[in-house]
């Protein structure tokens, strides 16, 4: 570039550029000094390539050791005055972003969340770290309470709050400019326990499905806490929260997705907000009611039931990953007699490389599936600890008083609705609650047996 612009740019435009110390003159495009400044340009470049080598090879052996590689913490977060390379809470901040959380698990989205923080006058990021006298490039004011909702996300998306330290987040592809792409997952390096954790890990978790799961609110800005985890249990599509501003509240309802986009073939049904509400909340009370009285009980009930489910989600997902498998080996053996026919001249090179790129997309996709079903296979085995821990999170609800977005978010996952049974003659509806953790849970069933 410095070629470039000395004997390009500069003699168009008439410009006389002088190096001092490399005795270098424009002006005398014949001098000795002159014929050597491209070698000597090439020499500064590869003397800048070296020292960018040099400080990317130490900045990942700091990485790797579970350094911060950033200058300054986390929103929330502040320097151990006693150690520079560790992290301790920020109280105040800290505070915000439980709140954050919060209303992300009540579901708020990051905009209304925004207009909130707006309302409550609590500072910007910038704001709170110019107050605490903490260097930042955002230019703000100490008084400044305007949250917007890339702010909002940019927290809510932070695995740091968990207590991990996350490392090689982002990359720098060129020495030369100062634009960084975003790594992916798999090319991070995690360190888990490396400072306090703000948020538990589980609603860090919940938050982020939330996120995957983002819907609009329904006109006129009511909403449901059911939207969201809504499924119809015939044809397994979302059921939809419907509101008009001509409905009461007690008329606002959930409607089959599929039904109301006639994807498939399933009945037009619904079922009112208020009386889901209230079916839940009687569900909700009878499970953390057995919990709170009859702990031992509960665990021995559904832990002979999550063993029977495991046994079988491990036997049938292991049947499918052994089937994978052998295709897969199958495929390898494949190739290699691909390979050798063609060497042998009995299949050409075209036919080689349209069979082989087929072959390559198959194995990818095997490998793929292998790898997920492993997943599944290391929930499945891990079914009883998330036993412990629901049971630790229904004890947090024995005295709660009424029903709330953030336990419905915190305890199930999912909830199905069944088409309505009028053969009585009366419409009669039932649904099935899916915890989180657990799946579903036999309350009644388990009830009456203790009874008896």
């Amino acid at each position: 570039m410095v070629g470039m612009y000395t004997n390009v740019t500069f003699r168009k435009h008439d410009v006389r550029y002088i190096a001092v110390n490399d005795k270098y003159d424009t002006i005398d495009p014949y001098s000795i000094e002159n014929d050597f400044a491209g070698i000597r340009n090439w020499f500064n470049e590869f003397y800048a390539r070296d020292t960018s080598r040099k400080i990317r090879s130490a900045f990942k052996a700091k990485g790797e050791r579970g350094e911060p590689l950033g200058g300054v913490p986390p929103y929330g977060y502040r320097k151990n005055p006693d150690d520079s390379k560790s992290w301790i809470v920020d109280g105040e901040a800290a505070e915000v972003v439980k709140k954050i959380f919060n209303l992300c698990m009540e579901g708020k989205g990051p905009g209304q969340i925004a207009k909130q923080l707006t309302s409550e006058k609590i500072q910007t990021i910038a704001a709170h770290k110019i107050t605490h006298g903490i260097t930042t490039p955002h230019h703000s004011t100490p008084e400044n309470h305007r949250w917007n909702s890339s702010a909002v996300i940019s927290i809510l998306e932070r695995k740091e709050y968990t207590g991990c330290l996350v490392n090689f987040k982002t990359t720098n592809h060129s020495m030369w400019g100062k634009r960084t792409t975003m790594n992916e997952e798999k090319d991070t390096l995690v360190f888990p326990n490396h400072h306090e954790a703000i948020i538990e890990n589980e609603i860090f978790e919940k938050v982020q499905e939330l996120r995957r799961k983002r819907y609009r609110r329904a006109a006129y800005g009511r909403t449901s806490i059911f939207t969201g985890i809504m499924y119809c249990h015939d044809c397994g599509e979302r059921m939809y929260y419907t509101s008009t501003k001509y409905f009461e509240k007690r008329q606002d309802h959930f409607s089959c997705g599929s039904a109301r986009s006639y994807k498939r073939d399933c009945t037009t049904h619904y079922i009112r907000d208020v009386v889901l509400e209230k079916i839940v909340w009687e569900h909700i009370q009878k499970v953390v009611g057995l919990v709170s009285q009859y702990e031992d009980y509960f665990r021995s009930c559904m832990t002979d039931s999550l063993a029977l489910q495991t046994k079988e989600s491990i036997a049938l997902l292991s049947k499918k990953m052994k089937k994978d498998e052998i295709r897969l080996e199958e495929l390898n053996h494949f190739y290699i007699r691909l390979y050798e026919d063609n060497v042998t001249g009995k299949v050409s090179d075209e036919k080689f490389t349209m069979v082989a790129n087929s072959y390559e997309n198959e194995q990818r996709e095997l490998r793929a599936n292998i790898q997920a079903l492993e997943e599944e296979i290391l929930k499945a085995e891990n079914k009883i600890s998330d036993l412990e821990r629901f049971i630790q999170r229904a004890n947090k609800y024995i005295n709660l008083k009424e029903i709330n977005a953030y336990v419905v978010r915190e305890l199930i996952s999912a909830i199905y609705v069944e088409a309505p049974d009028r053969s009585s003659g009366h419409r009669v509806q039932r649904i099935h609650i899916k915890y989180d953790l657990v799946g579903y849970i036999p309350v009644d069933e388990m009830i009456a047996a203790r009874r008896a």
